[in-house]
């Protein structure tokens, strides 16, 4: 497993670096930002909305955050959002950080997909399966009752290798993986690295690569002690560090970002390179990424990256996804 040799009793760790050789390739052959913040201190399922949204509330306008995981009182197979069984909740934080309130998990705010929708730019959304904490669309309400559950939101993430292979990648995508393969300590199976590897190599060896930049990231940081403080934005922003890598032919070669990145710096990302408006959330005040790229560098040509499983060993994987340990 990847992170066998991780004492549970222990704050301060390592993972061995054969374990993890294909994220090593990517972070020394392009970007890797040292400086990169969860921007928000809670687990999954809120993160994922911060994912997508630059906010956990569950309104547009409310002073409020979803803190945590949903609780699953009534639900064996946990589905969370707007698919979750009635009573089940989550804990929303204040502005001086109680959690003194919770919320049925099925919010209505805009999202950069909503924002890429009125500008007729197509997206897609690749996850393992739809009631998941990981699901992001799946906690928002016109999106998940809406017409773009059907046409941009896809099961299981796997699909998106043979997407890819038949030329169609949207303009912006999202990709979560299974269980096995997230990375996430006590369930991972150790194929995390060559999952990514095998959506990075099915990008690099395609037409895609010449105009693409991909964001690797994590979710949360699992809970281990760092030794570098997050500014405090608010009661719930920012959490702790996570590894970033950018991939892409202007990124720029092995080397490593010290500017302060989060989540909002992936929506505002997106914003300025297809001309959206900002969504006014995480987004507004975050930094835009563009000391990752280079673009008056020659392009960068794709080597694909070496990994113990390939593209082909996950799209023949017909166990059924596994569900985050995290709730």
């Amino acid at each position: 497993m990847l992170r066998e040799a991780l004492s549970r009793s222990s704050a301060v760790s390592y993972v061995k670096p054969a374990e993890v050789a294909p994220y090593l390739q990517l972070a020394e052959k392009y970007t890797f930002a040292d400086r990169m913040f969860q921007t928000n201190q809670g687990p999954s399922f809120p993160a994922h909305q911060f994912i997508i949204s630059g906010t956990s509330a569950p309104t547009a306008t409310s002073d409020l955050f979803a803190a945590e995981n949903p609780s699953f009182p009534h639900s064996p197979n946990h589905d969370a959002g707007c698919t979750a069984p009635l009573g089940e909740l989550v804990l929303l934080i204040d502005p001086a950080g109680e959690e003194s309130s919770s919320i049925y998990p099925c919010f209505e705010h805009g999202t950069v997909a909503d924002l890429l929708d009125a500008k007729e730019l197509d997206w897609s959304y690749y996850a393992p399966k739809p009631g998941s904490i990981w699901t992001g669309p799946n906690a928002i309400k016109h999106l998940r009752d809406g017409s773009d559950w059907a046409t941009h939101v896809f099961f299981p993430e796997k699909r998106v290798l043979s997407d890819i292979a038949s030329g169609q990648l949207a303009p912006v995508t999202w990709v979560i993986p299974d269980g096995r393969s997230s990375d996430h300590a006590a369930q991972t199976d150790g194929t995390g690295p060559s999952w990514v590897a095998a959506v990075v190599n099915a990008i690099g060896n395609s037409p895609f690569w010449s105009n693409t930049a991909i964001f690797i990231t994590w979710d949360d940081w699992g809970g281990w002690y760092d030794h570098v403080p997050p500014t405090i934005v608010n009661s719930y922003e920012y959490g702790f560090r996570v590894p970033l890598i950018v991939v892409s032919p202007y990124a720029k070669r092995a080397y490593v970002s010290h500017v302060t990145h989060d989540f909002g710096s992936i929506l505002k990302f997106i914003e300025q390179t297809f001309g959206l408006p900002s969504l006014g959330n995480a987004d507004a005040p975050a930094d835009n990424l563009q000391d990752c790229f280079d673009f008056h560098q020659a392009a960068l040509p794709f080597k694909s990256i070496a990994a113990p499983f390939d593209g082909n060993y996950f799209l023949s994987d017909q166990r059924p996804p596994t569900d985050p340990d995290d709730d």
